[in-house]
C-alpha cells in the first residue's frame, strides 16, 4: 500500500489528467472543424500573439520536439496558413509567420476558443483560477527541473 503522500500524489495526478481531458473534449471539436490539431492551433495562436517566431521558439511555446515542429510547419505551410521567412539581418535565421489566410483563420477561431475555455472553466471563480494557475505553474516548473536533473544524470 502506498504511503499517504504517494496516494495523494496519484489522486491529484489522475484528477489533473481527467480535468485536462474534459476541457480538451470541450474545445477540440471546434479546432477539428477548422481542420487543426491542438498543436497546429497552438502554433498559429503563438504566432498570432507573439509575432513571427523561429521554429525553436515555437517548439518551446507549444511543447513539442524540433522534428515534430518541422512537420507541423510543413503542413501549415502546405495549407497556406504560414510561411517561412528568412531574416534580413541574418539570412541563416528563419522565422515562421502567418499568411493572410492564416490570420483570417486564427483570429476569429481564437476568439471562439477563448470563449470555449472560459465556459469550460466556469466551475471555478476568478480567484480559484488564479490559484490553480499558480499551483500548475509551480508543479510544471518543479517537474521540468526534475526532468532536467534526471536527463543530466543519464549522461
Amino acid at each position: 500500500m502506498a504511503d499517504a503522500r504517494t496516494a495523494a500524489a496519484l489522486d491529484a495526478y489522475v484528477k489533473l489528467l481527467r480535468a485536462g481531458r474534459s476541457v480538451l473534449a470541450r474545445v477540440e471539436p471546434r479546432l477539428a472543424a477548422a481542420g487543426l490539431t491542438p498543436t497546429q492551433f497552438g502554433v498559429l495562436e503563438a504566432i498570432l500573439h507573439k509575432g513571427p517566431l523561429s521554429q525553436r521558439e515555437l517548439s518551446r511555446k507549444v511543447l513539442t520536439s524540433a522534428g515534430n515542429m518541422t512537420d507541423l510547419v510543413d503542413k501549415l505551410e502546405a495549407r497556406g496558413l504560414v510561411r517561412r521567412a528568412r531574416q534580413k539581418s541574418d539570412r541563416r535565421a528563419v522565422h515562421v509567420e502567418l499568411t493572410p489566410a492564416g490570420s483570417d483563420l486564427i483570429e476569429p477561431l481564437f476568439a471562439r476558443h477563448a470563449g470555449d475555455i472560459t465556459a469550460a472553466m466556469s466551475a471555478l471563480s476568478g480567484e480559484e483560477m488564479r490559484q490553480l494557475s499558480d499551483l500548475l505553474r509551480r508543479l510544471g516548473r518543479a517537474a521540468e527541473s526534475e526532468a532536467l536533473e534526471v536527463g543530466q544524470d543519464a549522461h
